[in-house]
């Protein structure tokens, strides 16, 4: 489905809305697009008349965003259901032998499928209607500036396409590229992805690196260049899997890679491994900056697009924001191949504000003693899921992961201190948290087992905070969360001027008050707000450093500093602009409330 096919269909199903106003690809217009994300019933959105203010530039190309939500998803997986797409791989990595004439024909129906999965190539396509091979200047499409400390221009939604040195690999990617001039742009593709491994192979070789980058085209496509596939295996094959027919793709005009046909643009080059740039700041989906570090560079060699093209777009920070919803075909389609490497595995949840890699929920079958742990090292060793850093495990009796009061209740009902298990491996190259960079502690908590004895004396909300006041004056606010549960959740705020290791070692006296205590700042913090403080605390937290296991459990989401002994710099929160909120607010152009906007820390 081309851009102009997916607009056609969305305006049919209400699933669109059409801005006209003039409106700056600087701030203004992903600013729109981070509040609508929010809302439980989103619009696709359609800018048309994008301009950049401080440039005097107005743009003749529509930007499109928020193209992923609850209401798109079956139209862009080919009318599809997530469950019934991986039923579907289900039944390739378990086929059983058929018995019947029926069944036998069935069988030779999903062999016949897989022709499907490989590209098909061809001589020609719409995405080079239009080459430009002189006066390129990238600067002539709509590219955003997201974000108020971001260290420019973005693109956010690249399917970034690379080759291995002998060309037997392909490979199909998404990172945010950042605009250096006309014809120069960063590579913000991180130590663990398969185009930093195929970029080693050609600075190793000292040879320069083809790199082609699409926009647009078929969703499906920028979902596939997510897709959490082996190093090697081409993510088209998954667009060919869920589509039933093979991507079409065309050769690059200035390089040897292949593109799909009916993208919007393309973006051809070369990368010099030995050319590095200072790359970022960027507000990033953890919902903080990531910092300024070298990464390549691709030298732009060609610009082509398809008549009437339009510019995709993404935001990505605080959640909930569309990346929940890819995330969320993501983790639905993937579960059988995980089921792959950890046999027992039932199900698992990923929740948006836990983005992803910071928190994970596993239901599993428990065969044997220490089952829920074997599955958590399985778990660490596979892939993408190997950045996890906290990982749940509830037996198969369990309520229904999505339920999550149900399910902390479970959780908390028959959480024990013994069956905490403290790790060390890899972490995600945009994590903050760690003393080390991409190495991190890892938290496994199993809670497969049965119910536990409340011990907890609960004491009411004001006269817990008064008794604790007395003994370090820093607390300013407290709240208790489940506190009919065997093992209540305590909230404390405080003014940070020392470790929360040392109010934790006052406080640990009131055990028979207090079960699992969880710290966090003065600042940028509501302790009557679980969904953002999860979000806070499973970002900020490095199990080795900050859970204290003693007669309580103590957990510090704190912002780290100098105070706790970290020396890495510690980013911002990525936060809106109030000026451009509150005009974009007085001209009408998002609604969101005064409620909502402290709920969700939009600035």
């Amino acid at each position: 489905m081309t851009s102009n096919e997916l607009i056609k269909v969305l305006k049919q199903k209400n699933l669109l809305k059409e801005i006209d106003e003039k409106l700056d690809v600087n701030l203004e217009i992903p600013h729109i697009a981070y509040v609508e994300a929010k809302k439980e019933n989103q619009k696709v959105l359609l800018f048309t008349n994008p301009v950049d203010k401080e440039k005097q530039i107005e743009y003749d190309i529509p930007v499109l965003m928020n193209i992923f939500n609850k209401d798109t998803l079956k139209l862009i997986f080919n009318n599809k259901e997530l469950d019934e797409i991986a039923k579907e791989i289900e039944g390739l990595l378990k086929p059983t032998k058929p018995t019947t004439f029926m069944e036998k024909i069935d069988g030779f129906k999903k062999l016949w499928k897989m022709k499907n999965v490989f590209p098909k190539e061809v001589k020609s396509g719409i995405c080079q209607d239009v080459v430009i091979t002189e006066d390129i200047d990238l600067e002539n499409m709509p590219i955003l500036k997201t974000w108020e400390k971001d260290g420019g221009k973005f693109i956010t939604m690249g399917q970034v396409y690379t080759t291995s040195l002998d060309g037997k690999k392909v490979n199909l990617g998404m990172y945010r590229l950042q605009i250096y001039d006309k014809t120069r742009l960063g590579l913000h593709w991180q130590i663990h992805k398969d185009s930093n491994h195929f970029f080693h192979e050609y600075k190793k070789a000292g040879k320069t690196m083809p790199v082609s980058i699409a926009i647009g085209g078929d969703a499906l496509y920028t979902w596939a260049a997510t897709a959490p596939l082996p190093i090697g295996m081409n993510e088209l094959f998954l667009y060919g899997f869920i589509k039933e027919k093979p991507a079409e793709i065309v050769q690059c005009k200035t390089n040897d890679i292949f593109v799909p046909k009916d993208v919007d643009f393309v973006i051809e080059g070369y990368c010099d491994p030995n050319e590095m740039e200072i790359e970022g700041m960027f507000g990033d989906h953890t919902g903080y900056y990531t910092l300024k570090e070298p990464y390549p560079v691709l030298n732009v060699t060609a610009i082509t697009h398809k008549k009437n093209p339009v510019f995709y777009a993404t935001v990505v920070g605080k959640p909930p924001l569309e990346d929940k919803y890819m995330g969320l075909a993501t983790e639905r389609i993937f579960l059988p191949l995980l089921q792959t490497q950890a046999h027992d595995l039932v199900d698992y949840r990923m929740p948006e504000n836990g983005v992803f890699h910071n928190l994970i929920l596993c239901k599993i079958a428990p065969k044997y003693k220490g089952h829920s742990l074997q599955i958590a090292h399985a778990l660490w060793g596979v892939g993408q899921m190997s950045f996890v850093k906290h990982a749940i495990f509830v037996d198969d009796n369990a309520p229904e992961l999505e339920d999550y009061v149900k399910l902390t209740e479970w959780i908390l009902n028959r959480f024990e201190k013994k069956n905490i298990l403290i790790s060390k491996g890899v972490i995600d190259a945009l994590d903050h948290s760690s003393t080390e960079a991409l190495v991190g502690g890892k938290l496994g908590v199993d809670c497969t087992g049965i119910e536990v004895a409340k011990n907890i004396d609960v004491l009411d909300d004001e006269r817990l905070f008064e008794t604790i006041k007395v003994l370090d004056n820093d607390v300013i606010a407290l709240k208790q969360y489940f506190t009919n549960t065997a093992n209540p959740i305590c909230v404390i705020q405080y003014n940070k001027t020392k470790p929360a290791k040392e109010i934790f070692d006052k406080i640990k006296v009131l055990k028979e008050h207090l079960s699992i205590v969880v710290f966090v700042d003065e600042k940028q913090n509501d302790v009557n707000n679980p969904y953002m403080l999860i979000w806070r605390v499973t970002n900020n937290i490095e199990a080795n450093r900050d859970i204290f296991i003693d007669d309580i459990i103590g957990i510090d989401g704190t912002n780290k500093s100098k105070i706790d002994g970290f020396n890495r710099e510690w980013p911002d929160d990525v936060n809106c602009s109030r000026e451009v909120i509150e005009n974009l607010r007085e001209r009408k152009l998002i609604d969101i409330t005064d409620e909502e906007i402290k709920y969700y820390q939009i600035y």
